[in-house]
Protein backbone atom coordinates (compact mmCIF):
# COMPACT_ATOMS: atom_id res chain seq x y z
CA UNK A 1 0.00 0.00 0.00
CA UNK A 2 1.24 3.36 -0.82
CA UNK A 3 0.92 6.31 1.47
CA UNK A 4 1.77 10.07 0.38
CA UNK A 5 2.91 11.38 3.92
CA UNK A 6 2.42 15.24 2.45
CA UNK A 7 -0.61 14.42 -0.19
CA UNK A 8 -1.16 18.24 -0.52
CA UNK A 9 1.25 18.41 -2.70
CA UNK A 10 -0.33 16.22 -5.23
CA UNK A 11 -2.70 19.07 -6.25
CA UNK A 12 0.16 20.21 -8.46
CA UNK A 13 -0.07 17.80 -10.49
CA UNK A 14 -2.99 19.96 -12.25
CA UNK A 15 -0.15 21.65 -13.96
CA UNK A 16 1.11 19.28 -15.59
CA UNK A 17 -1.33 19.79 -18.70
CA UNK A 18 -1.06 22.88 -18.31
CA UNK A 19 2.77 23.29 -19.59
CA UNK A 20 1.61 21.33 -22.58
CA UNK A 21 -1.15 23.87 -23.80
CA UNK A 22 1.17 27.05 -23.21
CA UNK A 23 3.56 25.46 -25.13
CA UNK A 24 1.13 24.30 -27.71
CA UNK A 25 0.02 28.05 -27.50
CA UNK A 26 3.34 29.60 -27.82
CA UNK A 27 4.19 26.98 -30.92
CA UNK A 28 0.71 28.64 -32.32
CA UNK A 29 1.50 31.85 -31.78
CA UNK A 30 4.96 31.74 -33.16
CA UNK A 31 4.19 30.18 -36.14
CA UNK A 32 2.10 32.92 -36.77
CA UNK A 33 4.41 35.73 -36.83
CA UNK A 34 6.83 33.69 -38.66
CA UNK A 35 3.82 33.70 -41.65
CA UNK A 36 4.31 37.72 -41.51
CA UNK A 37 7.67 37.36 -42.96
CA UNK A 38 6.14 35.08 -46.04
CA UNK A 39 5.29 31.81 -47.25
CA UNK A 40 5.60 29.42 -44.85
CA UNK A 41 7.20 27.00 -47.23
CA UNK A 42 10.03 29.57 -48.18
CA UNK A 43 10.52 30.24 -44.30
CA UNK A 44 10.74 26.53 -43.48
CA UNK A 45 13.98 26.48 -46.33
CA UNK A 46 15.95 29.17 -44.84
CA UNK A 47 15.61 27.40 -41.56
CA UNK A 48 16.66 24.01 -42.66
CA UNK A 49 18.09 22.64 -39.50
CA UNK A 50 15.19 23.61 -37.11
CA UNK A 51 13.21 20.97 -36.00
CA UNK A 52 9.81 21.09 -35.40
CA UNK A 53 9.29 17.60 -32.98
CA UNK A 54 12.19 18.73 -30.69
CA UNK A 55 10.38 21.32 -29.44
CA UNK A 56 7.33 18.92 -27.92
CA UNK A 57 10.01 16.30 -27.29
CA UNK A 58 11.73 19.13 -24.69
CA UNK A 59 7.92 20.05 -23.50
CA UNK A 60 7.25 16.43 -23.08
CA UNK A 61 10.06 15.98 -20.94
CA UNK A 62 9.67 18.93 -18.83
CA UNK A 63 6.79 18.21 -18.18
CA UNK A 64 7.67 14.40 -16.75
CA UNK A 65 10.39 16.03 -14.64
CA UNK A 66 7.68 17.78 -12.93
CA UNK A 67 5.34 15.47 -12.43
CA UNK A 68 7.91 12.89 -11.00
CA UNK A 69 9.32 15.65 -8.95
CA UNK A 70 6.12 16.90 -7.08
CA UNK A 71 5.11 12.68 -6.48
CA UNK A 72 8.60 13.01 -4.82
CA UNK A 73 7.85 15.85 -3.07
CA UNK A 74 4.28 14.44 -1.76
CA UNK A 75 6.69 11.65 -0.02
CA UNK A 76 5.62 7.88 -1.26
CA UNK A 77 5.91 5.70 1.01
CA UNK A 78 5.23 1.87 1.25
CA UNK A 79 5.04 -0.31 4.51
CA UNK A 80 8.14 -1.94 5.24
CA UNK A 81 6.46 -4.55 7.80
CA UNK A 82 3.20 -5.78 10.12
CA UNK A 83 4.01 -6.01 13.34
CA UNK A 84 1.31 -6.60 15.92
CA UNK A 85 0.37 -3.56 17.86
CA UNK A 86 -0.87 -3.55 20.94
CA UNK A 87 -2.80 -0.11 22.37
CA UNK A 88 -5.12 0.71 25.46
CA UNK A 89 -8.00 2.49 25.36
CA UNK A 90 -12.41 2.13 24.84
CA UNK A 91 -14.32 1.44 21.99
CA UNK A 92 -16.61 4.05 21.04
CA UNK A 93 -19.23 3.54 18.26
CA UNK A 94 -20.85 6.59 16.80
CA UNK A 95 -23.95 6.74 15.79
CA UNK A 96 -25.00 9.46 13.47
CA UNK A 97 -28.31 10.67 12.08
CA UNK A 98 -28.29 11.06 8.46
CA UNK A 99 -32.13 12.00 7.75
CA UNK A 100 -33.42 15.02 6.24
CA UNK A 101 -34.11 16.86 9.03
CA UNK A 102 -30.48 16.61 9.59
CA UNK A 103 -30.50 19.83 6.36
CA UNK A 104 -31.73 22.05 9.16
CA UNK A 105 -29.89 25.12 9.83
CA UNK A 106 -29.80 25.54 13.48
CA UNK A 107 -26.41 24.96 13.50
CA UNK A 108 -23.70 26.35 10.96
CA UNK A 109 -23.96 25.04 8.12
CA UNK A 110 -26.45 22.78 8.94
CA UNK A 111 -26.93 19.92 11.55
CA UNK A 112 -25.17 17.05 9.44
CA UNK A 113 -21.63 19.65 9.01
CA UNK A 114 -22.00 20.97 11.76
CA UNK A 115 -21.86 17.38 13.85
CA UNK A 116 -19.41 15.78 11.27
CA UNK A 117 -16.53 18.14 12.06
CA UNK A 118 -17.12 17.84 15.62
CA UNK A 119 -16.94 14.49 14.85
CA UNK A 120 -13.62 15.05 13.03
CA UNK A 121 -12.13 17.07 15.84
CA UNK A 122 -12.81 14.29 18.37
CA UNK A 123 -10.53 11.77 16.33
CA UNK A 124 -7.66 14.42 16.18
CA UNK A 125 -8.03 14.17 19.71
CA UNK A 126 -7.86 10.57 20.24
CA UNK A 127 -4.94 8.28 20.98
CA UNK A 128 -5.33 4.22 21.56
CA UNK A 129 -9.06 4.20 21.36
CA UNK A 130 -10.75 2.83 18.80
CA UNK A 131 -13.78 4.17 16.77
CA UNK A 132 -16.57 3.15 14.84
CA UNK A 133 -19.21 4.98 12.85
CA UNK A 134 -22.95 4.03 11.92
CA UNK A 135 -25.24 6.33 9.94
CA UNK A 136 -28.97 5.48 10.20
CA UNK A 137 -32.03 7.18 8.76
CA UNK A 138 -35.03 4.38 8.22
CA UNK A 139 -32.34 2.03 8.58
CA UNK A 140 -28.63 1.61 9.94
CA UNK A 141 -25.45 0.48 8.77
CA UNK A 142 -21.94 0.45 9.67
CA UNK A 143 -19.99 3.30 7.70
CA UNK A 144 -16.70 2.51 9.57
CA UNK A 145 -15.71 -0.94 11.81
CA UNK A 146 -14.07 -0.15 14.65
CA UNK A 147 -10.23 0.81 14.09
CA UNK A 148 -7.32 2.72 15.23
CA UNK A 149 -7.00 4.35 11.78
CA UNK A 150 -8.12 7.85 12.32
CA UNK A 151 -6.74 8.81 8.92
CA UNK A 152 -9.52 6.48 7.51
CA UNK A 153 -12.41 7.87 9.83
CA UNK A 154 -11.63 11.29 8.78
CA UNK A 155 -11.62 10.00 5.02
CA UNK A 156 -15.10 8.42 5.56
CA UNK A 157 -16.53 11.49 7.37
CA UNK A 158 -15.93 13.90 4.19
CA UNK A 159 -18.46 11.42 2.00
CA UNK A 160 -21.36 11.43 4.86
CA UNK A 161 -24.36 12.99 3.78
CA UNK A 162 -28.14 13.05 3.51
CA UNK A 163 -27.97 10.45 0.46
CA UNK A 164 -26.05 7.75 2.32
CA UNK A 165 -29.12 5.96 3.04
CA UNK A 166 -31.71 6.17 1.03
CA UNK A 167 -34.76 4.98 3.07
CA UNK A 168 -35.99 7.93 5.21
CA UNK A 169 -37.29 8.02 8.80
CA UNK A 170 -34.71 8.10 12.31
CA UNK A 171 -34.48 4.79 13.25
CA UNK A 172 -32.65 5.05 16.59
CA UNK A 173 -32.74 1.69 18.21
CA UNK A 174 -31.50 -0.16 15.21
CA UNK A 175 -28.52 2.02 15.12
CA UNK A 176 -27.60 1.23 18.57
CA UNK A 177 -28.75 -2.45 17.94
CA UNK A 178 -26.06 -2.24 14.67
CA UNK A 179 -23.57 -0.43 16.70
CA UNK A 180 -24.06 -3.07 19.74
CA UNK A 181 -22.97 -5.96 17.46
CA UNK A 182 -20.33 -3.88 15.73
CA UNK A 183 -18.13 -3.84 18.70
CA UNK A 184 -14.92 -5.94 18.63
CA UNK A 185 -14.43 -9.84 20.08
CA UNK A 186 -11.76 -8.17 22.61
CA UNK A 187 -13.67 -5.41 24.18
CA UNK A 188 -15.98 -6.59 27.54
CA UNK A 189 -15.51 -3.26 29.55
CA UNK A 190 -14.95 -0.17 27.96
CA UNK A 191 -17.55 0.27 25.37
CA UNK A 192 -19.89 3.10 24.49
CA UNK A 193 -22.40 4.24 22.29
CA UNK A 194 -22.45 7.95 21.27
CA UNK A 195 -26.16 8.78 18.88
CA UNK A 196 -25.88 11.84 17.56
CA UNK A 197 -29.62 13.09 16.47
CA UNK A 198 -32.52 15.27 16.51
CA UNK A 199 -34.07 12.55 18.21
CA UNK A 200 -37.22 12.43 16.26
CA UNK A 201 -37.59 8.62 16.21
CA UNK A 202 -40.55 6.99 13.79
CA UNK A 203 -39.46 3.55 13.60
CA UNK A 204 -38.99 1.98 16.62
CA UNK A 205 -38.34 1.83 20.57
CA UNK A 206 -34.44 3.14 21.13
CA UNK A 207 -34.98 2.67 24.65
CA UNK A 208 -35.17 -0.91 24.80
CA UNK A 209 -32.04 -1.12 22.46
CA UNK A 210 -30.67 1.38 25.39
CA UNK A 211 -31.79 -0.80 28.39
CA UNK A 212 -30.10 -3.90 26.21
CA UNK A 213 -26.62 -2.30 25.83
CA UNK A 214 -26.55 -1.47 29.29
CA UNK A 215 -27.26 -4.82 30.20
CA UNK A 216 -24.32 -5.92 28.14
CA UNK A 217 -22.25 -3.42 29.99
CA UNK A 218 -22.37 -0.72 26.93
CA UNK A 219 -22.84 2.74 28.00
CA UNK A 220 -25.31 4.75 25.56
CA UNK A 221 -24.95 8.54 25.40
CA UNK A 222 -26.96 10.72 23.54
CA UNK A 223 -26.47 14.35 21.81
CA UNK A 224 -29.71 16.54 20.68
CA UNK A 225 -28.60 18.57 17.60
CA UNK A 226 -31.30 20.84 16.79
CA UNK A 227 -33.83 23.43 18.98
CA UNK A 228 -36.95 23.06 20.50
CA UNK A 229 -38.57 25.71 18.40
CA UNK A 230 -37.55 24.05 15.34
CA UNK A 231 -36.79 24.67 11.55
CA UNK A 232 -37.60 23.78 8.30
CA UNK A 233 -35.89 21.51 6.51
CA UNK A 234 -34.31 22.78 3.23
CA UNK A 235 -34.10 20.65 0.03
CA UNK A 236 -33.26 21.00 -3.22
CA UNK A 237 -33.86 25.13 -2.89
CA UNK A 238 -37.17 24.69 -1.31
CA UNK A 239 -38.27 23.75 1.97
CA UNK A 240 -39.55 20.55 2.03
CA UNK A 241 -43.05 19.85 2.95
CA UNK A 242 -45.59 17.48 4.00
CA UNK A 243 -48.53 15.87 1.42
CA UNK A 244 -50.61 18.71 2.65
CA UNK A 245 -48.42 21.28 1.15
CA UNK A 246 -47.40 22.14 4.93
CA UNK A 247 -43.83 23.24 5.58
CA UNK A 248 -42.24 20.61 7.46
CA UNK A 249 -40.81 21.62 11.12
CA UNK A 250 -38.05 19.51 13.18
CA UNK A 251 -37.64 20.16 16.68
CA UNK A 252 -35.11 18.56 18.98
CA UNK A 253 -36.52 15.85 21.34
CA UNK A 254 -35.32 16.26 23.77
CA UNK A 255 -37.45 14.23 26.31
CA UNK A 256 -37.02 11.08 24.28
CA UNK A 257 -32.85 11.34 24.07
CA UNK A 258 -32.33 12.01 27.81
CA UNK A 259 -34.78 8.49 28.37
CA UNK A 260 -32.04 6.52 26.27
CA UNK A 261 -29.05 7.76 28.03
CA UNK A 262 -30.61 6.97 30.97
CA UNK A 263 -31.91 3.56 30.58
CA UNK A 264 -28.34 3.04 28.76
CA UNK A 265 -26.14 4.31 31.77
CA UNK A 266 -25.03 7.27 29.84
CA UNK A 267 -25.52 10.62 30.12
CA UNK A 268 -27.58 13.24 27.30
CA UNK A 269 -25.91 16.43 25.92
CA UNK A 270 -27.47 18.90 24.01
CA UNK A 271 -24.79 20.42 21.08
CA UNK A 272 -24.19 23.80 21.01
CA UNK A 273 -23.04 25.78 18.49
CA UNK A 274 -19.41 26.65 20.67
CA UNK A 275 -19.07 23.37 22.42
CA UNK A 276 -21.30 20.42 20.01
CA UNK A 277 -21.12 18.02 23.00
CA UNK A 278 -18.82 15.25 22.20
CA UNK A 279 -15.67 16.22 24.51
CA UNK A 280 -17.33 16.37 27.57
CA UNK A 281 -18.50 12.80 26.27
CA UNK A 282 -15.20 11.73 25.64
CA UNK A 283 -13.99 12.95 28.90
CA UNK A 284 -16.77 10.66 30.90
CA UNK A 285 -15.81 7.83 28.42
CA UNK A 286 -11.73 8.22 29.31
CA UNK A 287 -12.98 7.01 33.13
CA UNK A 288 -13.60 3.85 31.89
CA UNK A 289 -10.75 1.28 32.58
CA UNK A 290 -8.77 0.82 29.63
CA UNK A 291 -8.71 -2.06 27.98
CA UNK A 292 -5.72 -3.45 25.50
CA UNK A 293 -6.19 -4.14 22.13
CA UNK A 294 -3.95 -6.34 19.36
CA UNK A 295 -3.75 -5.47 16.06
CA UNK A 296 -1.71 -5.69 12.99
CA UNK A 297 -0.58 -2.54 11.68
CA UNK A 298 2.25 -1.48 9.34
CA UNK A 299 4.78 -0.57 11.79
CA UNK A 300 7.55 1.09 9.46
CA UNK A 301 7.49 2.51 6.43
CA UNK A 302 10.14 2.97 3.84
CA UNK A 303 10.42 6.31 2.10
CA UNK A 304 10.41 6.16 -1.75
CA UNK A 305 11.01 9.90 -2.78
CA UNK A 306 14.26 9.76 -3.85
CA UNK A 307 13.44 7.41 -6.42
CA UNK A 308 11.25 10.09 -7.83
CA UNK A 309 13.37 12.79 -7.19
CA UNK A 310 16.35 10.81 -9.47
CA UNK A 311 14.33 10.10 -12.15
CA UNK A 312 12.92 13.91 -12.24
CA UNK A 313 16.72 14.74 -12.36
CA UNK A 314 17.10 12.73 -15.23
CA UNK A 315 14.72 13.51 -17.42
CA UNK A 316 15.62 17.22 -16.60
CA UNK A 317 18.99 16.50 -18.04
CA UNK A 318 18.25 14.69 -20.98
CA UNK A 319 15.77 17.61 -21.95
CA UNK A 320 18.23 20.22 -21.81
CA UNK A 321 20.78 18.02 -23.99
CA UNK A 322 18.07 18.09 -26.51
CA UNK A 323 18.01 20.51 -28.57
CA UNK A 324 16.02 22.74 -31.38
CA UNK A 325 17.69 21.86 -34.37
CA UNK A 326 17.88 18.77 -36.35
CA UNK A 327 20.98 16.90 -35.30
CA UNK A 328 21.67 14.74 -37.96
CA UNK A 329 20.99 16.79 -40.69
CA UNK A 330 23.26 19.50 -38.97
CA UNK A 331 26.29 16.48 -39.22
CA UNK A 332 25.41 15.36 -42.93
CA UNK A 333 25.56 19.42 -43.57
CA UNK A 334 29.19 20.14 -41.79
CA UNK A 335 30.34 16.84 -43.76
CA UNK A 336 29.37 17.79 -47.03
CA UNK A 337 31.45 20.90 -47.04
Amino acid sequence: MIYFAQAQYLVLLILVPVFLALYGLMRYLRKKRILKFGDAALVTQLMPSYSRTKGWVRAVLFSLAFFFFIIGMSRPQIGAKLKEHQTKGAEVMIALDVSNSMLAKDYSPNRLERAKLAISRIVDKLDGDRIGLVLFAGTSFVQLPITTDYVSAKMFLNSISTSSIPVQGTAIGDAINTCIRSFSAQSEKSRAIIVITDGENHEDNPVDAAKQAAEMGIQVYTIGVGSAEGQPIPMNGELLKDSKGNIVVTKLDEATLREIAEAGGGAYVRAGNEEFGLNPVIASIRKLEDEQFNSVVFEEYDEQYMYFFAIALVLLVIQMLVGERKMFRHLFDRQGN
